[in-house]
């Protein structure tokens, strides 16, 4: 099984096939609009103008799990993400990636990188490297910066 095989929900309510990004390097993040770490939201943005045209996509999923701090609709956080930090990769709808109701692709990025108090997500802005083969490489912390995971991405992107 590879990242391939799920399909989640666009920010307009659609199906999307994550096939659609099959030999592309990911990074796939779990985001809020209120939160301590949204300011990375820029640091993404440089990372995919650096990469896109090299085959690499962030892909944005926006989680309210975590004290509330993705409010508002899809529409909503897209507005003030592209209105406050300019991004341009593809953002999803609204997940939950802990518990009864977490995405089926959350249950599988989990169970292929557990991180460092198992495999719950800690808090928005964790981090998944998956390779040209939808393969999950690397889980990153809420407090790795884009900055610092840029030579991951690099590496992978060259491999």
């Amino acid at each position: 099984m590879t990242v391939y095989d799920f399909t989640v929900k666009g920010r307009d309510g659609n199906d999307v096939s994550l096939n659609d990004y099959r030999g592309k390097v990911l990074l796939i993040v779990n985001t809020a609009t209120g939160c301590g770490f949204t300011p990375q939201y820029t640091g993404l943005q440089e990372l995919y103008k650096k990469y896109q045209s090299q085959g690499f996509e962030i892909l944005d999923f926006p989680c309210n799990q975590f004290l509330n701090q993705a409010p508002g609709t899809d529409e909503e956080i897209h507005t003030f993400c592209t209105g406050r930090f300019g991004i341009t990769f593809p953002q999803f709808s609204k997940i939950d990636v802990n518990g009864k109701d977490e995405s089926p692709l959350y249950t599988f990025l989990k169970s292929e990188a557990k991180g460092k108090i198992g495999s719950r997500i800690k808090w928005n802005f964790t981090k998944f490297l998956i390779d040209r083969e939808g393969n999950v490489k690397l889980r990153f912390a809420p407090t790795d910066t884009p900055e610092k995971i840029d030579e991951y991405v690099e590496k992978e992107l060259s491999a």
